[in-house]
């Protein structure tokens, strides 16, 4: 029998326990897919829109992985932290173990305000409406009139519709209790998302571009003149002597040119409004009372490099809250090699570099592996090949491990692991409190009530 344990239970790690069950090659074998969460599913969990139910359906997947009778889900069990368990002990408890623990932290703007009260990264924005028990209520909206979003991709266009959504409409999802009171009184009338180059060089999707449109009381206002400044915008075709512009961004452009010919709402239009604002780029968050209470923006334009310079124009913007979203990066692990510039771990076709060697047994997939770069689906081809590998060094991992119950040795270590069973409990009890409250599953935004719902298993 080959033991795997697979460290994260987002997409790279379910698909990774797929791709061991699939696999014909070794016919005996056990995967344990732990989780420092008490719950599985990653980032479609707490990182997908509560509105994109379609999205977060993918939970169905990837939860008919975790029920497979040879694949065994371990939550509540951190690795690498001075509670958990270590790289090296596991190395002991299993033949081989894969590491898929993303990139959860955002990249900072380095700019002065930056640390104010009122700003942001939009990844604890959205670790707060999707209820991850590391971040509490914090109140975001409360108070805050005009709000900008840093970063022109599919997350801040996602933290911009979920601003400017109405509370009502989210009800029938499943955001916390807090955070959908929040939202209620929110008094944000005006979001910016807001980009330091030009719109063909925007990473959203036409699909997320298309739904700010779609909002129910909210109107999007494009100016003209900065689509104009894109040399893109008027050779829609593509820039003469250069490859033709990407699908995408031609339809991009096709719907930023529909708004922006809309033109200005006028005073007697109500609702929120979302501006999207390009040539940007932040170089100060200013400050009113203790807080944040603006954007200092440069104003850029295109360079003959396909990049942008400054022009030596300024911009404010008042905004009460700010958001980040400019990009992701990995997170060292205490006893795994880290590549600091790169943010992954180093590797090669998955296997973990030590000293510029393969380890033995030691595997990576997903955004540790390759940077927070594709969509979810990306992380299938990357765990297959990361599982090809080990199964090419099968050979060299028959070794015995060190116990023939890694659980048995994780409770004696302290840790009191959540399966399946536990997740199940967890499961009813959101059920149970979106019901009490007269909505579907709602959830429990906190680590005793997570954990509390997984050990009452009777109810």
């Amino acid at each position: 029998m080959l033991s795997v344990a697979v460290v994260g239970s987002g997409p790279s790690g379910v698909y990774t326990a797929q791709a061991l069950r699939q696999q014909s090659l070794v016919p005996d074998v056990r995967v344990h897919v732990l989780d420092r969460l008490p719950t599985p599913y990653g980032l479609v969990r707490y990182g997908v829109a509560p509105d994109h139910e379609k999205i977060k359906s993918l939970q169905n997947s990837l939860r008919a992985v975790l029920e497979d009778d040879r694949v065994t889900f371990v939550g509540n069990v951190g690795v690498g932290g001075a509670e958990g368990v270590s790289p090296a002990r596991l190395a002991e408890l299993y033949h081989a173990v894969v590491y898929c623990v993303g990139a959860s932290a955002d990249r900072a703007l380095a700019v002065p305000g930056e640390s104010l009260p009122g700003s942001y990264s939009a990844t604890r924005f959205v670790s707060w409406y999707s209820a991850h028990p590391d971040v509490g209520a914090d109140p975001f909206v409360l108070d805050a009139r005009s709000a900008v979003v840093i970063g022109v991709g599919n997350v801040a266009v996602d933290v911009a519709r979920i601003l400017a959504r109405g509370a009502e409409e989210l009800r029938a999802t499943d955001v916390p209790r807090a955070a959908l009171s929040a939202l209620e009184d929110s008094r944000v009338r005006d979001v910016h998302i807001v980009g330091r180059r030009g719109p063909s060089q925007a990473r959203f999707t036409t699909k997320e571009l298309r739904e700010l449109g779609a909002l129910p009381g909210a109107r999007v206002v494009v100016d003209p003149a900065e689509l104009a400044l894109d040399p893109a915008y008027a050779a829609p075709d593509g820039l003469p002597g250069a490859l033709p512009l990407p699908a995408v961004v031609r339809r991009n452009l096709e719907v930023l040119r529909g708004w922006s010919a809309a033109g200005e709402p006028t005073a007697a239009d109500a609702g929120r409004r979302i501006r999207l604002r390009f040539f940007l780029r932040p170089v100060e968050l200013l400050e009113r009372d203790g807080r944040v209470s603006g954007v200092r923006f440069a104003r850029t334009a295109p360079d003959s490099g396909g990049g942008v310079r400054d022009t030596g124009a300024y911009e404010d913007v008042e905004a009460q809250l700010v958001l980040r979203a400019v990009g992701y990066r990995g997170v060292e692990l205490p006893g795994l090699p880290f590549d600091p510039v790169r943010g992954t771990v180093p590797h090669t076709a998955g296997r973990v570099l030590r000293d510029g060697a393969p380890a033995p047994g030691e595997y990576v997939a997903g955004w540790i592996k390759r940077g927070p770069t594709g969509v979810i689906g990306s992380n299938r081809s990357c765990a297959k090949e990361t599982v090809a590998s080990l199964l090419e060094d099968v050979a060299g991992l028959r070794r015995r491990p060190a116990a023939d119950d890694p659980l048995a040795v994780l409770r004696e270590c302290g840790l009191r692991p959540v399966e399946w069973s536990g997740w199940l409990s967890i499961e009813r009890a959101e059920a149970e409190l979106g019901r009490s409250l007269g909505r579907g599953p709602v959830k429990i935004p906190d680590w005793p009530g997570l954990l509390a719902a997984a050990r009452d298993r009777d109810r």
